[in-house]
């Protein structure tokens, strides 16, 4: 299958390309000659490491002079790193520069990769024990509203039963206030009434 080029970035007006052949392979040579740094001394660093050596492979690709060559290349998702290990001092001095921020901002990826499942736990947790808390505190309010429910049906069953006896004996008077004395439910008190 014939490698398909495609323009992903610039690097000092340089292109740097993916070869579409199946799999997306990035050249390493333009790369190099953008940063001012010898292909073969990066190749040879490539073959190396202990992860990138299983993953360089020669692709055929075509150049910038219209010409079809066959080039090392790395997949395009471990070109990030290897760009990573890339001193800025061995760079051309117009490059040096952007290798310094490119290496800042993987520094705060990386942080932010780590970091952030730390943050989010830490948010996590407290937002949890916070919906504990108020969800113990809406048991504990719901608890206290049946009490006062169950309560309150007792002292209605109360009136509902109170009798014209009752009535008489508390002076003609249809006020209640002796019914909402603390455990102290009609029905009781009828009967103190009933003993007089």
């Amino acid at each position: 299958m014939e490698a398909l080029p495609k323009t992903i970035a610039k690097i000092n007006d340089v292109d740097i390309i993916v070869i579409e052949n199946g799999q997306k392979l990035v050249p390493i040579k333009p790369i190099c000659e953008a940063l001012g740094i010898l292909p073969q001394g990066q190749i040879e660093k490539i073959k190396n490491d202990e992860i990138l050596a299983s993953t360089i492979q020669l692709s055929y690709t075509v150049g910038a002079d219209g010409k079809e060559r066959e080039m090392f290349c790395l997949p395009l998702k471990f070109v990030f790193g290897w760009l990573f290990t890339i001193n800025p001092k061995n760079v051309r001095v117009e490059a040096q520069e952007s290798v310094k921020k490119y290496k800042l901002l993987c520094y705060e990826i990386l942080y932010q990769n780590f970091a952030d499942h730390t943050t989010f736990l830490e948010q996590k947790q407290k937002a949890t024990q916070e919906q504990i808390d108020r969800v113990n505190e809406v048991r504990s309010t719901f608890r206290n509203a049946q009490h006062i429910v169950r309560q309150e049906t007792n002292r209605l069953n109360s009136l509902k039963s109170l009798t014209f006896e009752q009535w008489l004996a508390n002076n003609r008077q249809m006020t209640f206030d002796f019914m909402r004395e603390a455990e102290a439910p009609v029905a009781a008190l009828a009967i103190a009434v009933k003993q007089k």
